[in-house]
């Protein structure tokens, strides 16, 4: 196992995660996905590829291919909930390419083939995924085509080696297709000499312009009718407009549990109680343990610190009394703060380390911290030839950590802020044996170390139980009279215990919070597998809220209905027909009125005066886009309009079109390029739409 060894130190002390290439951790927990493994329904894949059904069972193969490969390169499995997210989509994407963007590149004539990747892996043109690998450097940080031929030579002789070449290959042969089909991309958008002449033309030319603007009416016009027919024929000219994912309307009602009056004078009682003894013990650490919700803590804090948690709290720190200080409260929280030393201490230091593993360790230590002491002894020379940490490298240096701070700190390096300058000792972590030197440090600044007495008030079983009463009283008024419940019953509830309930419109399968509540898509999980009108039971997030559903309405997946987009359509379609009647207005008011003066005062409005507006540069002017696009080809010094724009209707005259130079042929090749960036972010959604994959992980995640 001494390459597993070397693959992980030499990826260095903080690695935790590798999101780019997908070396990922995840755990499963297989409460989520119980009712999944019921059933071989299609309701129960985690997602379509290209056509592809991708089951649960072969989406929890990759990923457990990747938690091998983490626990390979980082000797752990642990992860957060954040990289637990990241972990899906790396394990998505490992599928997404494989089963779509790898087919799309070979239809469009891309080939990998075996001489080429011969090349890239062990070859004389390594890929920078094989020549950046921590684990083909050697001690001068440089790539090492030998040890790669060494680490090949040893793939056959343990699955783990297999296991990681074969990712690698795998990350090579992709990576090459994204880079070709990339460059064939690029290529394909060109922009002639004509194109050009005319980017170039349309952003040097400017118009200046004087309007009068009547704004549209914010009161509803009830003359202007939008019918049903004409709804459907916009529903049907624009049904892509409508395509939606699959979601859910629902109501709930939430009761929070809270402690109650009792028992945040009970935590008051026993602050009270306990108060004297936290003045006075000698075993300061034992008795934060038994008696308090923060644990003593060696962290130095400066003044202001503290105010993070209570400013009665930092005030009383930096006081210079003597003693415990009384109890401060902020919401159902009680604190009282004891100072249990204070010291000149530095915000940081400039940390150095060798880094020893085996049984030989210790010894080593001892001895290399005499070598390292000597008045000539090159620090990371002796890291070279010593440490197994052969990437930490700050500055420059190799075994130069650098700055360490009390909230940036490798676990087991605590005792560095405290540790003398110029004076190597030795440290035992998780990671094995260091010889560690400090080599420099910030100011020190006046410092307590504190110990804070800490309750938050809880709600009892007997409060926990009434609320939980409540709720209960609710859901069985909610399921009175058909199985289920039903609104009129949820209704009733509603009106006999006088609660609010929440309105939770367009709620997708990825929805986890509600409000303020995380952690809540088991109340999703519900919506999904129920029917309009029903109501749920009592549903309990975090142990702390208890939810009770109504489910109003479902939207499928696909394009929305007519019914369903029938607000939006009619909003549309009024809109217009309010610009055109107000236009209308405005052609009879201003009839026969030749200067825009007059029409300005027939209108009972002002002039205003923009100058350079240029219909290139649409996006980013302040003017009505329908407007602006008027303005184009209107000559010079005829009174025009009446248009009708987005905001309101405008009469105008233009006072001068000019032709500049200051939109150059350099400025249509950046913007070129923008475009081309642009477009090359958006071709995998576009290559994923067109496929209509679908991803469903949110079902079980």
């Amino acid at each position: 196992m001494a390459v597993l060894q070397t693959l992980r130190t030499k990826f260095g002390l903080a690695i935790s995660i590798i999101v780019a290439l997908g070396l990922l951790s995840f755990i499963i927990d297989p409460g989520q996905i119980e009712s999944a493994v019921r059933s071989m329904s299609s309701k129960y894949d985690v997602g379509k590829i290209n056509g592809k059904s991708v089951s649960y069972t072969d989406f929890q193969e990759d990923i457990e291919r990747f938690t091998r490969l983490n626990e390979l390169m980082t000797g752990t499995s642990a992860s957060s909930e954040e990289e637990q997210t990241k972990i899906r989509d790396a394990a998505w994407q490992s599928l997404v390419d494989k089963f779509l963007f790898v087919k799309e590149a070979k239809d469009a004539g891309i080939t990998v083939g075996e001489a080429e990747m011969l090349d890239l892996t062990t070859g004389a043109n390594p890929s920078p995924i094989i020549a950046q690998n921590a684990m083909f450097l050697d001690g001068n940080g440089n790539f090492s085509p030998d040890m790669v031929v060494d680490f090949v030579r040893l793939v056959n002789t343990d699955d783990n080696y297999k296991l990681y070449w074969n990712y690698l290959q795998n990350s090579v042969y992709t990576q090459q297709f994204y880079q070709k089909y990339g460059a064939l991309f690029n290529a394909s958008s060109y922009q002639n000499p004509l194109m050009l002449r005319r980017a170039i033309a349309e952003n040097n030319e400017t118009t200046d312009v004087d309007f009068v603007m009547v704004p549209l009416m914010y009161a509803v016009d009830s003359t202007i009718v939008v019918s049903d027919d004409e709804i459907k024929n916009y529903y049907n000219s624009h049904k892509d407009f409508f395509r939606q994912n699959a979601s859910r309307d629902l109501e709930y009602v939430v009761f929070e549990v809270v402690p109650s009056a009792d028992d945040i004078a009970a935590v008051a009682d026993k602050m009270a109680e306990i108060h004297e003894e936290f003045a006075t013990t000698d075993n300061m650490k034992n008795f934060l343990l038994k008696n308090s919700d923060r644990p003593l803590s060696t962290y130095w804090y400066k003044e202001g610190e503290l105010g993070t948690i209570n400013s009665d709290v930092d005030a009383f720190a930096f006081s210079g009394q003597e003693g415990a200080s009384p109890v401060y409260t902020t919401g159902d929280t009680f604190y009282s703060v004891k100072v249990m030393d204070t010291a000149m201490v530095p915000d940081s230091a400039f940390v150095k380390h060798i880094l020893l593993t085996g049984d030989n360790a210790a010894h080593l230590a001892d001895s290399l911290v005499q070598v390292a002491s000597q008045k000539d002894a090159s620090f990371s020379n002796l890291a070279a030839l010593y440490s197994a940490d052969q990437s930490t490298a700050a500055n420059g240096e190799l075994g130069s950590i650098g700055w360490m701070t009390q909230t940036y700190m490798i676990p087991g390096f605590e005792s560095v802020i405290e540790a003398p300058v110029g004076k190597p000792f030795v440290l035992n972590t998780v990671y094995g044996t260091h010889v560690v030197l400090v080599s420099e440090k910030s100011a020190p600044v006046l410092k307590k170390q504190v110990a804070i007495l800490e309750k938050t008030a809880v709600p009892s079983n007997e409060t926990y139980n009434g609320y939980y009463a409540k709720a209960n009283k609710f859901a069985t008024i909610a399921h009175t009279g058909k199985k289920g419940g039903s609104a009129e019953a949820y209704k009733a509830a509603l009106d006999s215990l006088g609660v609010y309930s929440h309105p939770m419109n367009r709620v997708t399968e990825a929805t986890s919070s509600y409000g303020a509540i995380d952690n809540a898509k088991e109340l999703t999980r519900w919506a999904f597998d129920h029917k309009p009108g029903n109501v749920s039971d009592i549903i309990t997030v975090n142990q702390n809220y208890f939810f009770i559903a109504l489910l109003n309405g479902i939207h499928e997946e696909g394009y929305a209905t007519v019914a369903e987009a029938a607000t939006s359509i009619r909003d549309e379609l009024y809109n217009t027909k309010l610009g055109e009647k107000k236009a209308q207005e405005v052609a009879e008011k201003i009839k026969g009125l030749t200067d825009l003066q007059s029409v300005a005062d027939a209108l009972d409005a002002t002039i205003s005066s923009q100058t350079g507006v240029t219909f290139a540069t649409l996006g980013s002017s302040a003017l009505d886009p329908k407007f602006v696009g008027a303005l184009v080809n209107t000559p010079v010094g005829v009174l025009s309009g009446p248009v009708a724009g987005l905001i309101g209707v405008y009469v105008y005259e233009v006072k001068g079109h000019d032709t500049g130079a200051f939109y150059t042929e350099d400025d249509a090749a950046r913007y070129e390029q923008q475009k081309n960036q642009y477009n090359s972010q958006m071709l995998m959604s576009v290559m994923m739409d067109d496929a209509e994959v679908k991803d469903n992980r949110a079902r079980f995640f």
